[in-house]
């Protein structure tokens, strides 16, 4: 109780009712609570542990880091060998327009990042964006978010920011020649995990080439296996000017990148020089943790049973008539129940037997279904069979 009394005082609250679970430690697909009884992580986090809790690679390489070196220098001084191996790394799995990275804090810093390289690059101003996007809450990013609720409050905003309607090929018509870049998700995280169009993507990616715009690219919650592929936009054979990182890029740690073309992050470096400066970006014990994950990740073949883990998922569950939908592609959903209110009795129900999801920002009747890659099938048979119990009882 005094623990709890402590976090109310002295930790700035987001919502009005945090969710107030106890954890000491984590292990694989589980959450320990002080009591050491196990919850079933289906939220990884929101979408970061996706090779699981503390994996005894991603731990051996923060404790070897640790040994060598923590925080130098402001980012982009110095040669630190594991910021520049995670970036090759990275990069050798990218198109080769994608071949530097900025290494940032976070998903939202990276956006940040984005839009000034867009402008630098192009000369020009206007920044669009979709309805039901979200690319992160810092002033700036919070002008491309999608939804009016949560920027009311802090009007005004960055100016020339607007936003289309997603996965509306006509709208499209309005980027023009004025259009500095264009921001968009594969996966909408916020409406609860809406896919793009394969054909609204592929002419957005021509519109901007036309038009001369840069394409952002947001892969924050969609990278590192998620949908089956390493990277969202590779099945939908895009490339992106700029692609923005972060989430479960840290393995862990908290980390940002965006990612772009030699000759346009060359702009960031003069008139004037640095275009844009971070104190703790590329942290090398976060950058550590990254690599680690992601050579987990690329030897594992977790990727190959990603479509296969969602379908166990999808298909139990859609058989229920009390689900809507289930929204999404691999191990990236959302489950959409009657009301808002049904969902939370559900939410709450999944947690008394020890089992955790979460909510989406703009989509009040889903339920966020986001379990770590190395899930098993026996794992997500357990799930399910709770889930539709829960759904009998109510």
């Amino acid at each position: 109780m005094e623990l709890e009394k402590s976090f109310y005082k002295h930790l700035a609250q987001t919502t009005g009712f945090p969710m107030l679970l106890k954890f000491s430690k984590a292990n694989g697909i589980y959450l320990y609570d002080d009591k050491d009884e196990k919850y079933l992580d289906f939220i990884s986090g929101i979408a970061v542990a996706n090779i699981g809790h503390s994996h005894p690679k991603v731990i051996s390489a923060v404790k070897e880091q640790v040994d060598k070196h923590m925080h130098l220098m402001v980012y982009g001084e110095y040669i630190q060998n594991i910021q520049v191996k995670y970036a090759e790394s990275i990069t050798n799995e990218l198109a080769p327009e994608l071949q530097t990275v900025y290494w940032v804090n976070s998903g939202t810093e990276a956006t940040e990042g984005a839009f000034k390289l867009s402008r630098r690059v192009t000369g020009r101003s206007e920044i669009i964006s979709f309805k039901g996007s979200y690319h992160g809450s810092t002033i700036g990013a919070l002008s491309s978010m999608g939804n009016e609720k949560y920027k009311r409050a802090f009007r005004p905003l960055v100016p020339d920011h607007r936003q289309l309607e997603f996965n509306d090929i006509e709208s499209l018509n309005e980027i023009s020649s004025k259009t500095a870049a264009v921001i968009v998700e594969c996966i909408q995280a916020g409406t609860g995990y809406k896919k793009a169009d394969k054909v609204f993507l592929d002419k957005l990616s021509r519109k901007c080439s036309n038009v001369g715009a840069m394409l952002i690219v947001d892969e924050c919650q969609t990278a590192f296996g998620r949908t089956g592929n390493l990277f969202a936009h590779q099945e939908y054979r895009i490339t992106p000017d700029i692609l923005c990182l972060g989430k479960a890029l840290g393995g862990g740690m908290p980390l940002g990148a965006f990612i772009s073309s030699k000759s346009k992050m060359m702009k960031l470096t003069h008139d004037p020089i640095l275009g844009h400066i971070t104190t703790f970006g590329g942290n090398p014990v976060s950058c550590a943790a990254g690599l680690a994950a992601f050579e987990v990740l690329k030897s594992s073949n977790w990727l190959v049973d990603v479509q296969k883990r969602g379908k166990l998922i999808k298909q139990v569950l859609t058989s229920h008539s009390r689900v809507c939908e289930v929204r999404g592609t691999g191990l990236l959903l959302s489950v959409i129940l009657e009301t808002e209110d049904f969902k939370n009795l559900v939410y709450k129900k999944l947690i008394e037997r020890k089992i955790i999801t979460n909510f989406f920002l703009f989509n009040n009747e889903a339920l966020r279904i986001t379990p770590p890659l190395c899930i098993t099938a026996n794992e997500i048979d357990y799930f399910n069979s709770n889930f539709i119990e829960i759904l009998n009882e109510l």
